[in-house]
């Protein structure tokens, strides 16, 4: 969700299914490593006016039944493949073509991303349904490739904001309008080791709360190897896994957005990004990527090696304990939300992928009808309820209370956290941003660049971008 993809990314428990996809654009979600590219040229600049009035008048014609036309109608569903698409298939389109006889749902695998989804919008072609990562709607939505939702959700349809966890919801609109159904989320928070605090004298049953606190435990906890060329046993690396600037940006107080201004070089985005620095700096760059390098090489999260402190990532990773039989840990550990500056509140932020509604979908009352399903209560129910669910976090509360994925005290850690869970900024230029922050995150901690000055500079990029988008 991932390194160099928008989206939370492979990531979470989907991780499984992902892999044997062909192809999927990833932010989280954007999840993990250091930024890039997923597609931004993933949208029209249509602005589908007339469409959206036209949908407005179907869907007041349909509101009555509440099924489409009643007329027999095959949807295409684009989505990932492998596993995913037969359990997928099995488990939620069966039912809902069960509950709507004159629908029929024909999977199609996405094999080119949202560069081929691009494609066959443009050419007209678009399939009715598309899963597309969450934080892109605000973009898509913007140049036109995605139909708005509202009309149908004005004519008295079933779906309300309150019944998703808030960042989730506000990720689905763009210029309050509804473009996308939440379909995946997660968040991230503080795996710590409770056998390397005992060794470092402290109590393990007291995890940091503080940035201060993150800082004065894990610089006990830095071991270097007997030669003095790196490190055996690190405390924390601000960086890595799940912890790279928009994280910390949060856990600072930053805020990306003043309006509909972006803010980028908000003045706690400076400090989160100068505190990411000092770390390179005190504990020595190349030896912590020594480290990394290391770690990459034993195939499974540095967490799990038992030579990490402290480590920010997704409830998705406590799946490893399932899935990955290398991952067998031989020391104690917890899991708490993330440290926070001093004055500001515990925090986490959200990603997860979505289900939309191409421009030019030939049956958008069927393709509502099938997007409130599985996107909603029954279809998230349902997929909640597999067997292999594993760690997932559902975007709707009602759905998460009835399945008791809190009475696994580590997850709870993770679904109590969901209510103050924070969203990248929905914006035209949403992956441009993403990208921009990983860009000057690698070079303020290779030591090219202040990061105030690197920050002013992402501002003056995304809003030259804005610009750019606002004169077509």
């Amino acid at each position: 969700m991932r390194k160099k993809k928008g989206a939370t990314h492979l990531r979470r428990a989907m991780l499984k299914y992902l892999v044997t996809a062909l192809s999927v654009c990833f932010v989280l979600t954007g999840c993990g490593g250091s930024g890039g590219s997923s597609g931004e040229n993933g949208a029209n600049d249509t602005k589908g006016t007339d469409s959206t009035n036209q949908q407005t008048d179907t869907a007041k014609k349909n509101t009555d039944t509440g099924k489409g036309s009643g007329e027999k109608v095959t949807l295409e569903l684009w989505g990932w493949g492998g596993k995913f698409q037969t359990d997928y298939t099995k488990i939620v389109i069966s039912e809902f073509e069960k509950e709507h006889p004159n629908i029929k749902v024909k999977y199609i695998i996405d094999q080119g991303g949202t560069d081929k989804l691009t494609t066959l919008i443009a050419g007209g072609t678009p399939p009715d349904v598309a899963v597309l990562d969450r934080f892109m709607v605000g973009q898509w939505a913007a140049k036109g490739s995605l139909e708005s939702l509202q009309p149908f959700v004005d004519a008295g349809d079933e779906v309300r904001a309150d019944d998703y966890y808030p960042g989730v919801w506000a990720e689905a609109n763009y210029k309050d309008q509804l473009y996308a159904m939440p379909f995946t989320t997660d968040n991230r928070a503080l795996y710590y080791n409770k056998t390397l605090m005992k060794e470092a004298g402290l109590d393990p049953e007291k995890p940091p709360v503080t940035i201060a606190e993150l800082d004065a435990m894990a610089e006990k906890m830095f071991k270097k190897t007997s030669n003095g060329s790196g490190y055996e046993q690190v405390g924390f690396i601000p960086w890595a896994n799940q912890t790279y600037l928009y994280t910390q940006s949060w856990n600072f107080g930053g805020e990306w957005t003043n309006g509909e201004e972006l803010t980028p070089n908000h003045p706690q985005i400076v400090k989160a990004l100068e505190w990411m620095v000092s770390y390179a700096k005190k504990y020595d760059m190349s030896k912590i990527n020594k480290f990394n390098d290391v770690m990459g090489k034993t195939g499974i999260n540095s967490f799990w090696t038992g030579k990490v402190g402290f480590v920010v990532d997704g409830n998705w990773v406590l799946n490893d304990l399932t899935s990955n039989a290398k991952v067998k840990p031989t020391f104690e550990w917890g899991v708490a939300p993330m440290p926070s500056a001093e004055g500001y509140p515990q925090t986490t932020w959200a990603g997860g992928h979505s289900w939309v509604m191409p421009k030019g979908a030939k049956h958008p009352q069927e393709a509502w009808e099938l997007l409130k399903f599985i996107g909603g209560y029954k279809g998230t129910l349902l997929w909640a309820k597999r067997a292999d669910a594993g760690n997932d976090i559902t975007t709707m509360p009602k759905v998460n209370e009835e399945i008791k994925i809190t009475e696994n005290p580590k997850l709870k850690v993770f679904v109590d956290l969901m209510p103050v869970a924070h969203y990248r900024p929905v914006t035209p230029v949403g992956q441009k941003l993403w990208d921009e922050t990983f860009r000057v995150q690698d070079l303020a901690l290779n030591g090219k660049g202040e990061p105030k000055k690197l920050l002013d500079e992402v501002k003056k990029n995304v809003d030259n971008e804005l610009k750019k988008l606002e004169s077509k």
